[in-house]
């Protein structure tokens, strides 16, 4: 595996990046940026390649990304608000300038990557503009689930009665109750093991949770990058 590597966590409000070392130290402080939001992509990995110059250097690159991912190329990213995204090879664009190779997974994947234990079936979800999710089995990914835009409660999908707009509209008594049935509902549907809760809302959480469901640091979301390139959800 090259290292050391740069770890790019893109969300639908910020973009993060750190460099890594090969067991997911960050040998720099994150640097972090608004999300241009509506930019063309091309316009996104300027933007990208302009926020990681002052990292130290790197040897390969690792992308979480916000939408659905296969063979490092972007099949939806719907925060992101560009048709362009569909099909776009991003991992191929963000290689090109450095000439480091890229591996590019979906964001609530490698935030995952930062905190399960490898035991039964591990489900991630974050809380954020949106709403991601994950589910491992035995420490390995399973397919990608756009969980957020599926129907949840009132005719709303888990993206529009757990995302970011909904926490400001309707505040956080509120929106920790329906966390709450989505949990309830998310355990009956996969009967997880255990349950992560990560993103930049988790820490409005204030549910008492059960022993199997903890939230986690948004930094894991770019400490998991390092799983890209050991050969754990690569692209």
């Amino acid at each position: 595996m090259p290292a050391p590597i740069l770890a790019i966590d893109i969300g639908g409000s910020h973009l993060k990046a750190s460099v890594l070392d090969t067991d997911g130290n960050m040998l720099a402080e994150r640097v972090r940026i608004d999300t241009p939001i509506g930019a063309h992509p091309d316009e996104f990995v300027k933007a990208l390649a302009l926020m990681v110059a002052p990292l130290p250097a790197y040897e390969c690159i690792a992308v979480g990304f916000p939408g659905m991912v296969r063979d490092n190329i972007v099949r939806t990213g719907p925060l992101l608000d560009h048709a362009a995204w569909r099909g776009y090879p991003l991992a191929e664009q963000l290689a090109k300038a450095p000439g480091k190779p890229c591996r590019l997974g979906n964001d609530a994947d490698v935030q995952g990557f930062a905190v399960i234990e490898g035991k039964g079936l591990e489900m991630v979800i974050t809380l954020g503009t949106g709403f991601g999710a994950a589910l491992f089995l035995e420490g390995r990914p399973l397919p990608t689930l756009e969980l957020g835009h599926h129907p949840f409660h009132k005719g709303g999908t888990y993206e529009d009665r757990l995302g970011d707009q909904a926490l400001k509209k309707d505040g956080k008594k509120k929106w920790n109750r329906r966390l709450a049935r989505a949990i309830r509902t998310i355990r009956a549907l996969t009967c997880f093991d255990a349950l992560y809760i990560g993103g930049g809302n988790a820490r409005h959480v204030t549910l008492t949770l059960a022993a199997d469901t903890t939230t986690i640091d948004n930094a894991n979301g770019v400490k998991g990058g390092v799983a890209l390139w050991l050969g754990v959800g690569a692209g």
